[in-house]
């Protein structure tokens, strides 16, 4: 039996949740939406989650925000999709926000340190979850495994950009698929004209269409949005305010993360530390590690870049109220753009699953986000495991693979394990 369409409160009450525990940065955030809307809820299917996993990646901005926002609209419009991407953001930027003041303002939060460092094996383990089921789900061929093992290597050990590697895992598709039919299938949903992979999902409605009317009443409405609040910072504090400034340099940011975080990180850095100096490099590293342990895209890390530029900047302004102002623009102008692209593009990626020549670069192209995932696993997991600092983690270790077995074989739900390795972080800090 199909499962019923969800109402708009229902599915508002699940994007809130999510934003309440979506640690770990893009991979985890990708592997507990795919564990609850594909394979819990079964709102969406394998191969639609697949599909508008690829072309979130291939937008600047926070992947894992932008697929949430653009499911969201799948199931219900503009409303659904505006719900889902403000509450995938909301609590973490409430929340940095606060860590934020208690930073500038001198505050230790050893229990809070603990209870995040609790939840890092239960990410590695969520992630190590969705590699294993969205790899076994999409790998079908030798010729995919390949795909996904050389995007994993370029990404990894040679720092390849994302999109070469995108384009080039859609290449090997088109031309195999022409070659080696067998070794590069079309996506399941191409070529046929009943979608076994959406037998057991729910039947969603059809997708709006894509007209050049829609598209200019979004981007009338989206770009003012994007733009008036730096005009009107303008107007209020002048053209040279610390505000204004952070207003336009990171709307310009906003256009070229391409990569995910940890790709525009080293830009921002040098630009806010060594150009704009609205922080010092320690600085930047206690908020990359404060935006580590909250949930939300760790992209939200250019919040506390704009309150700690705001506070030592206020100019006339006390540093509360200046680092308030800088903390809401650099929110405000890292992800309206999100809604701009993936309410403009979201139409048409829909009318790509319906084109059956396009099938085998879409698998191809899935095969090498399965390596790309796989990478930000890894990298996540070094860094939470201290491989890098001559100090390995067995704490975490021990406790990521309990939490992974606790989830894979006893089906135990994400969240009670969350919760479980969160007391497990604080009992750590009173053994220490």
């Amino acid at each position: 039996m199909d499962p019923s369409m969800p109402t708009l409160r229902e599915a508002i009450a699940y994007w809130f949740k999510l934003g309440l525990i979506s640690f770990g940065g893009p991979a985890g955030q990708i592997a507990i939406m795919h564990r609850d809307l594909v394979e819990k809820k079964k709102w969406i299917s394998e191969s639609h989650f697949l599909h508008a996993l690829n072309f979130c990646m291939l937008l600047p901005g926070p992947e894992a925000q932008q697929l949430a926002t653009y499911l969201g609209w799948r199931l219900h419009g503009w409303k659904g999709g505006l719900a889902a991407g403000v509450l995938f953001v909301l609590p973490s930027a409430l929340i940095l926000f606060a860590l934020s003041w208690l930073y500038m303002a001198g505050g230790d939060l050893p229990f809070l340190k603990a209870i995040f460092y609790g939840l890092l094996p239960a990410v590695i383990a969520v992630i190590l979850s969705a590699v294993m089921r969205i790899g076994g789900k999409t790998l079908r061929s030798g010729s995919l495994w390949g795909i996904a093992a050389l995007s994993f290597i370029g990404i990894y050990f040679f720092n390849i950009s994302f999109i070469i590697i995108v384009f080039g895992a859609a290449i090997f598709g088109l031309l195999g698929h022409r070659f080696f039919p067998k070794q590069f299938p079309a996506s399941k949903g191409h070529d046929s004209a009943h979608d076994e992979s959406e037998e057991g999902f729910l039947k969603l409605p059809p997708s709006q269409k894509a007209t050049w009317a829609r598209s200019l009443i979004i981007a009338l409405v989206c770009v003012p949005l994007w733009s008036l609040p730096i005009l009107a910072l303008g107007v209020w504090l002048g053209w040279q305010s610390t505000p204004v400034a952070q207003g336009m340099f990171f709307s310009k940011a906003a256009l070229v993360t391409f990569g995910g975080a940890y790709a525009v990180l080293p830009y921002v850095a040098q630009q806010a530390v060594e150009n704009y100096q609205w922080l010092s490099h320690p600085q930047m590293m206690s908020g990359l590690a404060l935006a580590e342990t909250t949930p939300g895209p760790l992209i939200i890390v250019l919040q506390f870049v704009g309150f700690v530029g705001g506070w030592q900047n206020p100019g006339d302004l006390s540093p509360l109220v200046a680092a308030s102002l800088g903390a809401i623009i650099t929110t405000w102008v890292t992800f309206v753009p999100c809604f701009l692209f993936v309410f403009l593009g979201a139409p048409h990626v829909e009318g790509l699953r319906d084109l059956p020549r396009i099938g085998a670069a879409l698998t191809a192209i899935t095969a090498a986000v399965v390596g790309v995932i796989l990478n930000l696993g890894v990298k996540f997991s070094e860094a939470a495991l201290g491989v890098h600092e001559n100090h390995f983690d067995y704490f975490v270790a021990a406790t990521a693979i309990a939490a992974f077995l606790a989830m894979w074989r006893f089906k135990i739900p994400f969240p009670a394990i969350l919760g479980a390795c969160a007391v497990l972080g604080l009992a750590s800090m009173w053994i220490e």
